[in-house]
């Protein structure tokens, strides 16, 4: 196997050749987030000799080991020593390439950057240089605990955004030896790291540090005020048994698999008690996040980079096989809305036409999730900057015979291409080949349009107040304008009415 050599700012990494790709793995950029470097902001790497060997997979951040399970390598180490990053490179094109930089999703709790579908060759082999990143999750990194501060033990907050921001002044200073333009990098992100795409653009630390951004199904629920995340860490350190008084050093001090179990315990009440909020996320109203990403773009004050968001057709189909304390049901659906003006809630109500039934209870736990998100952005950002929505409606027929249809995280097999793989010739077996290959091809020219040059095809117009415009992705992909308006003006009457 052949291997190839590049020079970074910290010392010269080898990485391997295969399949017509360079790859590179596990480059770290940023020292070890451990002993007294726990919950502090990340510092840049120390200097090696030599030549380090990347051309395998090292370690994720520390979570419930149940989701560590990648691919076909079985399960991934975990370690506090996590914060590395993953190059994918076409072998013998000439730079400087487009980069698409991802940050992989698992509500802030679990994932890695070493999943196989999130391998990025594929993105590659069509002209870019793709850069994927680990972030510290859970308690290590997207809890703030910041409120617990002692000047002995001190305690920073949305370390996992600043981890994020110190991976894109890597890619910054060392791309160019990799192939890539350091001046057109594209983040995209799915999920959780569409939560993080999102909120990175109102993140003054970040500017200038990407020039587009891409939020598939971003949620709600994961940005929270200083006090509620204060109240957050006092019910963290309850849950460890430790006094508050003792906290900043316990928590210093404590294995992560403590602080993994406490976390699972406290998210697990949190959502229980209310739907829409999640315990962990981003910490805004400090010096580091000002303001939500919603309210920074709605301002005009999140960097105005053009914008793709959207989300799936059938989100919620996924969650509601093993999470029954979301509103995908009329009980829970009911205790929420509980808690809305009485015309609010019956405003939402009948936007779902058939409600109670089992499909009107999923589409409105699908907006819920991460549909109203979606247009919540991109009615705030379209106002400043270039801004395209989608709906991603594509569901092969297992998928449809499941009764998943084009459920939470579907897109990823277009924008990864695993239709071409194994499992997507399983998926596709029952004569959906064809489909699956052409919306495939489609979603992915159009994100490779767009990292290029920021728009995504001449025949997807600007998402606008007066238009609406969405691309609806399906067997025949098609641009529909404001396909829903009473879902979405019902969700907006209840995002004003919370205000």
């Amino acid at each position: 196997m052949a291997v190839s050599r590049r020079s970074t700012t910290s010392g010269t990494v080898q990485g391997f050749i295969r399949d017509g790709v360079a790859r590179w793995r596990s480059i770290p950029y940023a020292r070890p987030p451990m002993g007294p470097l726990r919950f502090r902001a990340p510092v840049p790497p120390l200097p090696w000799r030599g030549v380090r060997f990347c051309d395998e997979f090292s370690y994720c951040a520390p979570q419930d080991p149940r989701y560590t399970y990648v691919g076909r390598a079985g399960r991934q180490q975990m370690s506090e020593d996590c914060l590395t990053l993953n190059v994918v490179a076409p072998e013998g094109q000439d730079g400087p390439l487009p980069v698409m930089f991802f940050i992989h999703g698992g509500g802030y709790m679990f994932g890695t950057s070493a999943i196989s579908v999130y391998d990025g060759a594929a993105i590659a082999r069509r002209g870019a240089v793709y850069v994927s990143a680990n972030y510290r999750l859970g308690a290590l990194g997207c809890l703030d605990l910041s409120s617990l501060s002692t000047p002995e033990h001190p305690l920073q907050d949305n370390l996992f955004l600043r981890d994020l921001v110190m991976a894109l002044r890597w890619v910054r200073d060392n791309i160019a030896e990799f192939g890539g333009d350091p001046d057109n990098v594209t983040i995209f992100g799915e999920s959780a790291g569409a939560h993080a795409v999102a909120t990175l653009m109102a993140v003054p630390d970040a500017e200038g540090l990407f020039r587009q951004a891409i939020s598939e199904s971003p949620p709600g629920g994961l940005s929270h005020a200083s006090e509620y995340s204060a109240e957050i860490a006092r019910r963290f350190v309850a849950g460890l048994g430790v006094p508050v008084s003792d906290a900043a050093r316990a928590v210093m001090t404590l294995r992560p698999s403590q602080l993994v179990r406490a976390l699972e315990n406290v998210m697990t009440d949190t959502i229980k008690d209310t739907p829409d909020s999640f315990a962990i996320g981003a910490a805004f109203g400090g010096e580091y996040l000002p303001r939500t990403h919603v309210d920074a773009m709605a301002r005009g004050e999140a960097h105005r980079v053009p914008l793709i968001v959207g989300s799936n057709a059938t989100e919620a189909t996924l969650f509601a096989r093993f999470m029954d304390h979301l509103p995908t049901n009329e009980p829970v659906i009911e205790r929420f809305l509980a808690n809305a003006e009485p015309e609010v809630a019956q405003r939402l109500r009948v936007a779902y036409p058939g409600y109670p039934s089992r499909r009107a209870c999923m589409t409105f736990g699908s907006d819920f999730t991460f549909g109203a998100r979606a247009w919540e952005l991109a009615e705030a950002h379209s106002v400043h900057a270039p801004t395209y929505h989608y709906r991603y409606d594509y569901a092969p027929r297992p998928l449809q015979w499941s009764g998943f249809g084009a459920t939470h995280g579907t897109e990823l097999l277009a924008v990864f291409d695993v239709y071409e793989t194994r499992l997507g010739g399983l998926l596709t077996a029952a004569g959906d080949r064809g489909s699956a290959r052409r919306v495939s091809r489609d979603l992915q020219r159009r994100w490779r349009s767009f990292s290029r040059t920021g728009v995504p095809g001449a025949d997807w117009p600007r998402y606008t107040d007066a238009q609406r415009a969405t691309m609806i992705f399906d067997r025949r992909s098609r641009v529909e304008f404001d396909p829903v308006p009473e879902r979405r003006e019902a969700w907006a009457a209840l995002s004003a009415s919370d205000a």
